[in-house]
């Protein structure tokens, strides 16, 4: 059999290339939009994934599709004879699923989200570190391994996901129509490897309106947000005094709650009504805590304004009390916590309000302990004593892998080949990746320990070097989980 380095300096030298594909993903907007015929995420993620297609088939890899759902690009497996001859295909398959569709891009980023702009040994875009690297580092990996001449005993399946960021339809539509690999790994959280995820769950909490009847300052409505599982960096609200006036003393409040908390909020005026933005920081709905929610800082600054209506009122009351700041869901009654994975989290990714009804969309992780409908149990008397509606969306189970599973020990032994790094280890996260819709799966990189946190945040970007160690990884990662017994 060929030297296992071999693949290893195709990799180096291919460098330019790796850097390329991955700035040709980044160029393509990905954003889930209308369904078309054939196109059911719409146009741009349509696009990146003919594209990926397409690339496979022209380096000699096999390819499926599931009517534009989700498909793979398949490097077929062979049982050798004691003589190194080919004398049949492979058996078991081992999956690695990714995901070609990104978040919006959000507001005020320094570069162009989507010009894939190289600077300071850094690609830039949206996509560059969730989840294109890894597309690219995996792809690439696999391409060195066959021009190395290598042969897989178990058939490797780069699966291409469409819709990871909103629902998942179209990973479930492939499987049923492909079936599901033996087992895999899945390239879309940390190193040095994931044995747990928590349960997600989105939810909807509604509240009917009442109309006003009182005298003032009356809110129109409230938006924000791009996605449950952002922590939202906009939100705005429109305000109406009915009697008329200038705004000074809302202007003025404005002022005296900057000023005082160091929040975003700002006025303007809007015809005969009233504007009132928020800005926050974004960043994934799995770490919350690490962004400041635009939406908790807009609602917090009204239920100091003083509204002119007592429904709006309660609603206002309930967010401050009960939701506020807060990430960990205590104070909604789902302050859960376990040993493996810690504590629940909340975050508030979405809210639509009108003169009618107020909509809060949720995202929550809860730990890997723990059932779904416990969680939704211990928030039903605050439900019922603020007369609040709730919406199932979607909902992953948690999965756990203890730490001395073989599969986790294999993935950590490549790991610590690559970096040298023997001080970390698996751990638990909050992230929802596509380990739970296959058998025997796990998340395993592409971020690494103490780079900064940018999926679904502005400036996301990615280093070079990062992307080349994760690129040597996977290939060591495949080559090892497929290679001879």
């Amino acid at each position: 059999m060929i030297s296992t380095h071999k693949y290893k300096e195709l990799i180096e030298a291919r460098r330019d290339d790796v850097v390329a594909m991955l700035r040709e993903l980044i160029a393509v907007e990905s954003v889930q939009g209308e369904p078309k015929d054939g196109k059911p995420f719409g146009e741009g993620v349509s696009a990146v994934y003919e594209g990926m297609l397409s690339r496979g088939r022209s380096d000699g890899f096999e390819t499926a599709d599931v009517d534009g759902y989700g498909g793979h690009i398949e490097w077929p497996g062979a049982e050798l004879d004691a003589n190194g001859e080919i004398v049949a295909g492979a058996d078991e398959v081992l999956g690695i699923p990714v995901h070609l569709d990104v978040v919006p891009a959000g507001g005020d980023w320094s570069k162009e989200p989507f010009g894939a702009e190289v600077a300071d040994g850094m690609i830039c875009g949206r996509g560059s570190t969730d989840n294109k690297n890894a597309v690219a580092a995996v792809y690439c990996a696999m391409k060195a391994l066959k021009d190395s001449g290598f042969v897989p005993r178990k058939s490797i399946r780069l699966i291409l996901g469409l819709d990871e960021e909103t629902g998942w339809s179209g990973m479930e539509k492939y499987l049923a129509g492909v079936g599901a690999p033996d087992f895999g790994f899945v390239p879309d959280a940390d190193f040095p490897a994931i044995n747990g995820e928590k349960g997600i769950i989105d939810f909807e909490l509604a509240k009917k309106l009442g109309k006003t009847i009182e005298k003032g300052l009356a809110l129109r409505s409230v938006k924000g947000g791009a996605a449950p599982n952002m922590v939202p960096d906009h939100a705005a609200a429109i305000v109406m005094d009915e009697i008329g006036r200038d705004y000074a003393a809302v202007k003025e409040q404005i002022a005296a709650y900057r000023e005082r908390t160091g929040y975003k909020v700002y006025g303007k005026g809007v015809g005969r009504a009233f504007e009132i933005s928020a800005r926050g920081v974004s960043a994934h709905g799995a770490r919350p805590e690490e962004g400041v929610n635009a939406i908790s800082v807009l609602l917090d600054f009204l239920y100091e304004l003083g509204l002119a209506n007592e429904s709006v009122r309660d609603f206002l009351t309930f967010y401050h009390e009960h939701i506020g700041f807060d990430s960990d869901g205590a104070r909604m009654g789902v302050g859960f916590s376990d040993d493996p994975s810690g504590k629940l989290t909340l975050n508030v990714g979405l809210i639509a309000m009108d003169s009618e009804a107020a909509i809060l969309t949720v995202n929550a992780r809860y730990p890997v302990t723990m059932r779904e409908d416990s969680v939704y149990e211990a928030m039903l008397p605050l439900i019922h004593e603020y007369d609040l509606g709730i919406v199932k969306l979607h909902s992953k189970p948690p999965i756990y892998f203890p730490e001395d599973d073989p599969f986790i020990e294999t993935l950590m032994e490549v790991y610590r080949e690559n970096t040298g790094d023997t001080k970390h280890k698996p751990f638990v996260i909050g992230g929802g990746t596509y380990a739970r819709a296959i058998p025997n799966a796990v998340a395993f990189g592409p971020r690494f320990p103490g780079r900064e946190e940018l999926m679904h945040r502005k400036d996301e970007r990615i280093s070079i070097d990062d992307l080349m160690r994760t690129t040597h990884i996977y290939a060591d990662a495949i080559y090892k989980l497929t290679g001879e017994d």
